[in-house]
Parts: C-alpha cells; sequence; structure tokens
C-alpha cells in the first residue's frame, strides 16, 4: 500500500490518533515524510506503519 502514498494525500496513523491528519510530502523508497497538524513532520517506515488514507479530509 505504501507505494501508492503520494505528495498531496491526508493520511491518518493508526497508532497515534492524537497526532490528527496528516498531509504526505514525500515517499522515498518506502519513507514517507508526514506533516501531521499536532505532531508536525515525522518520518515513517511505511513498511511497518500501514498510514490509513484518508479521501474527504473535510469530515
Amino acid at each position: 500500500m505504501h507505494e501508492l502514498l503520494e505528495p498531496g494525500m491526508f493520511v491518518r496513523h493508526p497508532g497515534e490518533p492524537d497526532w490528527g491528519l496528516g498531509q504526505v510530502q514525500s515517499n522515498i523508497g518506502g519513507r514517507v515524510t508526514v506533516n501531521f497538524e499536532h505532531q508536525g513532520k515525522v518520518v515513517i517506515d511505511a513498511r511497518r506503519v500501514d498510514l490509513t488514507v484518508v479521501f474527504d479530509p473535510g469530515r
């Protein structure tokens, strides 16, 4: 799934709900940089964490 993540997509971290909504900044070799509302920029190994894609961030 991580290979489908592209810059601009919105995601949530299933293990860190308090981080809020995040926007993908980059995805290089499975290392995904995400800017989360309440945590800031985080680099995630998407081969180990299945980020949840949010298709309608307004809801």
